[in-house]
């Protein structure tokens, strides 16, 4: 299991869009994609599950990949999510 935290640099935060690019992504990888943010943990390959987070713009998430390719799963959500998942 590896973990990373990560601020949300896009204006308008998870909302649809960029929840769905975030999952689109997520789903290439066979590891558990998770992230928490406020206590709650959020399954990165539902759309619903991250919609329902309600992460803001600058808000802080932290990113939990398990499985066979953690690590390159880890470091792309990351990249996309760095680079303001498309906005």
């Amino acid at each position: 299991m590896v973990c990373q935290k990560v601020v949300i640099k896009n204006p308008t935060g998870l909302h649809l869009r960029p929840a769905g690019i975030l999952c689109k992504e997520a789903m290439q990888f066979n590891a558990l994609i998770t992230f928490t943010f406020r206590g709650n943990t959020a399954n990165a390959k539902s759309v619903l599950s991250v919609l329902g987070a309600c992460v803001k713009s600058g808000d802080e998430i932290e990113i939990i990949c398990d499985g066979s390719d953690e690590n390159e799963a880890l470091s792309t959500m990351v990249k996309i999510i760095e680079d303001g998942l498309g906005e």
